[in-house]
């Protein structure tokens, strides 16, 4: 046995083994004990014994040491581990999919510095959800705390891996970035992987030769601690900074990264926010016309049920079949998979790349970004305008007890008026004639809290702000 069995510790893996990864406080129910066990459950879920398996992590105070204990639990159930260090998020899926091995992610995301967690991946970065294998995980995770954690023969090594110049060389493969116009970006890395990334893909870091890019840079000293804000640009009070920068330097764009730097989030030359469906849409548009100049036919293209009305309206416009699905990254790497879409937006600025293995990638949307944005004159807010037609209130959250009451006051006020349905929380359309302003809402609850989080779009900002004040009124009647 590499442990000694903890007792009770199965409960622990309850709160914060998530729908799609793993999250929590560190030191509360997240430790290296847990961790260890984890690893092991994964190797033995995945088949990765005799295997090799990816472990990154990020810039947290505690990663080091967590993904120190996840090769330690790797190793005794026989795999060998790919140990990459410091890494973004899409790093390791870039990893998992070079060398078609399994992956752990030690990360956080945009959540305070207290908090620490794991995104796997099965080899090929495909996504693993409760669903598809994570609650396995945990289960068999349980089953090691209490029993302790069986070694097998043949355990497996570890070999340290840097892959920053790979990474950085292959997404230069995938956007010619060369030819643009000279541009000055602020990037606001909030003291995340960002950091470490761009340096390396958007500059010289890594050997590559230089682009007609001036960067600016905002925190992009590694720190776990988060000491100028928290790393989450969809939080309107963490892009505050980069707006302010880039009116000051006047800058052509600005972009800001989460803490694992897998979304990218992107203000106009006069620090108004470009929003993901905007974003969303212009990739679209780029990938779908550079795999029908390559002979595709039959294209498609995914966008979760959130994003602006702008984006499917888009897909088809280009001639491609958009696919409405629910949010998630671990269902839509999935979905991406089933249909071979070449691409996937989400409205929280995850965005979905066929040729990066169907996985998540923000730093390729926004190179996408400054490719189309460079290879003409005009400024940002007016690309990005022709994309941004309807109004968006943008996610709302509320505390609600008693969810299912509150989904009753809505039918029963929008029965005769709307269409709903219920792929993802519940859809309310409006009813209306041509001549009539459009709108939709979505009313979706957590996965974690007691919330109920509105989106609400409509054809003008009076139309939008009516019926948001009404679903909010029924929400917390």
């Amino acid at each position: 046995m590499t442990d000694s069995a903890v007792p009770g510790a199965r409960g622990a893996l309850d709160a914060i083994v998530k729908a799609y990864d793993v999250r929590g406080i560190v030191g509360d129910g997240l430790d290296e004990t847990v961790v260890e066990a984890l690893a092991a459950a994964f190797v033995d879920e995945v088949g990765a014994a005799g295997g090799r398996v990816v472990v990154g992590h990020d810039m947290r105070d505690s990663s080091p040491g967590f993904a120190a204990a996840f090769a330690r639990g790797a190793v005794a159930r026989g795999a060998d581990v790919l140990a990459i260090g410091l890494c973004s998020t899409d790093e390791s899926y870039f990893a998992s999919g070079r060398y078609d091995a399994p992956a752990a992610m030690f990360t956080a995301s945009h959540n305070p510095a207290a908090y620490n967690g794991i995104k796997f991946s099965r080899a090929g970065a495909q996504g693993i959800s409760l669903d598809t294998g994570l609650a396995a995980i945990r289960d068999r995770a349980g089953d090691f705390l209490e029993r302790g954690i069986p070694s097998v023969s043949e355990p497996g090594s570890v070999t340290d891996l840097d892959v920053l110049a790979d990474y950085a060389a292959y997404l230069r493969s995938l956007v010619d970035l060369s030819g643009i116009r000279p541009l000055k970006i602020v990037v606001d890395a909030g003291n995340g992987m960002g950091g470490l990334t761009v340096p390396a893909v958007l500059g010289e870091a890594a050997g590559l030769p230089v682009l007609p890019l001036q960067i600016v840079p905002l925190y992009f000293e590694l720190d776990g601690t988060f000491p100028n804000h928290e790393a989450n640009p969809l939080e309107p009070a963490n892009l505050v900074d980069l707006q302010r920068a880039v009116v000051a330097h006047g800058a052509d764009l600005g972009l800001a990264f989460d803490g694992d730097a897998d979304r990218c989030f992107v203000v106009d030359e006069r620090g108004e926010a470009v929003t993901p469906s905007a974003v969303a849409a212009i990739v679209a548009l780029r990938e779908i016309a550079r795999v029908r100049a390559a002979g595709e036919a039959d294209v498609s293209v995914i966008h979760n049920l959130i994003t602006s009305r702008i984006v499917p309206e888009t897909i088809e416009q280009a001639g491609a079949t958009p696919v409405r699905t629910r949010v998630g990254h671990s269902l839509i790497k999935d979905r991406m998979a089933q249909t071979g879409a070449v691409f996937g937006g989400e409205h929280s600025a995850h965005y979905y790349f066929r040729d990066f293995w169907g996985a998540d990638n923000g730093m390729l949307a926004a190179m996408h970004l400054l490719a189309e944005f460079g290879s003409q004159d005009a400024p940002l807010s007016q690309l990005a305008q022709r994309f941004t037609p309807y109004a968006l209130s943008g996610e709302i959250n509320s505390t609600v007890a008693d969810i299912p009451a509150a989904y009753t006051r809505i039918v029963e006020a929008f029965t005769g008026r709307a269409e709903f349905d219920e792929l993802d929380g519940l859809t309310v359309t409006g009813v209306t004639a041509e001549t009539e302003p459009f709108w939709w809402a979505n009313i979706r609850p957590s996965n974690t809290e007691p919330l109920l989080r509105l989106n609400v779009e409509a054809s003008d900002p009076a139309t939008m702000a009516r019926y948001r004040d009404e679903f909010l009124a029924l929400i917390r009647a």
